[in-house]
């Protein structure tokens, strides 16, 4: 099982509005329907007072939330970068019995998911949280959050054919397109090259290579946002901290 990286195992406490229902449905009081429903009947106080409104805005770390008289505790959420290595697979279970995520992480953390997807090929950083909210503005299209990756190539990439990738390339019907793209390294044999992404289809850089008749020998993600995978070793997780989390959810 991975190990920590970092000092300690606390967790960052971070204060973000939400609305009252959603608050509760998440604490395991009732269905987000059932919970506006106790907000409509007086059944919740928030600081003392009882609110009937629906959409009323909290602050689950600093607000105290209670529902018939009983003090609500909200859900401890946890944010973890991950050095993903090659050979596993970014799910808690595999039917297949092929090595995932959970078997890196400690088997208390039930409800941990990954952040997006890395093929099982692939390696690098990916984040795991419990955090729903998160985890959607860092995977949905519409947010863009970048994603840097290494790819080491076989044979010789010539930049003309980076360009093509700035340029859009259209394969099953997907519009594979990288947002920057750099030559670090280029000989007869392989070239390295750095991609960043902006929208993240299923093996997309692989498909943009293979597009263009070129083999990926090996694929490392080593930066999504600001926060970069460092000197993390493969296989070793560490919490992100409460700046680092601020600074990926200003971005997008």
């Amino acid at each position: 099982m991975g190990r920590s990286f970092s000092i300690g195992n606390s967790f960052p406490v971070i204060s973000m509005s939400v609305r009252l229902q959603k608050f509760l449905a998440e604490a395991g009081i009732a269905s987000r329907r059932a919970s506006e429903q106790i907000i409509q009947e007086g059944r919740v106080t928030v600081n003392g007072q009882v609110t009937r409104q629906l959409g009323t805005k909290i602050q689950p770390e600093k607000d105290k939330i209670a529902v018939d008289g009983q003090s609500i505790k909200p859900k401890r959420k946890v944010y973890v970068a991950l050095h993903k290595p090659s050979g596993y697979v970014c799910t808690r279970k595999d039917p297949e019995g092929r090595k995932t995520l959970a078997n890196l992480i400690p088997i208390e953390w039930t409800g941990l998911y990954s952040v997006g997807r890395l093929d099982r090929e692939s390696e690098g950083l990916i984040f795991l949280t419990n955090d729903g909210d998160f985890a959607l503005k860092l995977t949905h299209p519409r947010y863009g959050a970048r994603k840097t990756y290494y790819a080491t190539i076989e044979g010789r990439v010539e930049p003309v054919m980076l360009q093509k990738f700035k340029d859009g390339v259209v394969d099953a019907g997907d519009l594979l397109k990288a947002q920057k793209t750099r030559l670090v390294s280029a000989n007869n044999t392989r070239s390295v090259v750095e991609v960043i992404l902006g929208e993240g289809k299923n093996r997309e850089i692989r498909r943009l290579f293979e597009a263009v008749g070129l083999t990926v020998l090996r694929l490392k993600r080593v930066q999504i946002g600001p926060i970069k995978l460092g000197e993390l070793p493969a296989g070793k997780w560490r919490t992100l901290t409460e700046p680092e989390i601020k600074s990926l959810l200003a971005q997008i």
